[in-house]
């Protein structure tokens, strides 16, 4: 048993419209844990963004959680908390979503990635 419990996989949560979080549940990402609270938050027209950053928090501070995905469209909703997630883990990565295309100049985590390269270094 504590063998298991040493190699037990952490998991990956989304936030996001109905579409990513279908998909991503239809590829297996789907859990819920012993408190009942599922790794996922399907973000429609009736979400707040409080209960958005409530979301994204208690993820945040689950340990079973490693990467958080999240619609950019969204996270541009709770900027100020997603700035402010300092830790490497849980990763929070922004992904686009189906009316909303990737754009780079958004990511914070991006932003922060290049401010620690110099791209001089790499000629």
């Amino acid at each position: 048993m504590a063998l298991h419990s040493a190699i037990k996989g952490k998991l990956v949560s989304v936030i996001g419209d109905e579409d990513t979080c279908v998909g991503f549940l239809l590829g297996g990402v789907g859990e819920i844990n012993k408190n009942r609270h599922p790794n996922f938050m399907v973000v429609d027209k009736n979400s707040s963004v409080s209960e958005i950053e409530e979301c994204f928090k208690r993820f945040v501070r689950r340990d079973d959680i490693d990467i958080i995905l999240i619609n950019q469209n969204v996270a541009e909703m709770i900027r100020h908390c997603i700035d402010s997630h300092t830790q490497p883990v849980p990763s929070v990565l922004e992904i686009p979503s189906k009316d909303h295309p990737y754009d780079a100049s958004k990511d914070s985590i991006l932003r922060r990635a290049r401010g620690m390269f110099n791209p001089d270094d790499f000629k």
